[in-house]
């Protein structure tokens, strides 16, 4: 029968095919971009910030600058590792329901993760995205 005849019977839900969540091209390089920049960041505040001596002792010495408070909350974030658990709630919600956006704030929250002394939480985060590439989309 060609398609679209009047004798053609419509797909039952067994019979649809399987799409699982693959990011545009766009949105490949949205996503890419925010990880790099997310890695360059949290780069910057644990080798420029929280491990450099001399300016750890001028704020444990007093400083109440805008960099040793930046220093106090990002010391406070890390010994919560609420990187780690923002990656991992953003991943699993990125697993429950697939789009870009929770992809690249989960991404995000790993990459920072990774690097501020949350690696366990963020690489759990990391294995979730690649789940979530792996899972098929909900069928309607």
């Amino acid at each position: 029968m060609p398609y679209g005849s009047p004798m053609q019977r419509p797909l039952s839900q067994s019979e649809l095919p399987i799409t699982f969540f693959r990011p545009s091209l766009r949105e490949t390089l949205l996503l890419a971009l925010s990880s790099a920049a997310a890695f360059a960041v949290a780069a910057y505040l644990r080798y420029g910030i929280m491990e450099n001596t001399p300016l750890g002792l001028a704020c444990d010495a007093g400083g109440t600058g805008f960099v040793c408070k930046t220093r106090l909350v990002v010391a406070y974030m890390f010994n919560l590792s609420a990187f780690g658990w923002a990656a991992v709630i953003a991943a699993s919600l990125q697993v429950w329901r697939p789009n870009a956006i929770l992809f690249g704030v989960s991404l995000t929250f790993a990459s920072l993760g990774l690097v501020l002394y949350n690696s366990r939480l963020a690489a759990l985060a990391v294995v979730l995205l690649v789940f979530s590439l792996a899972r098929a989309r909900a069928r309607l």
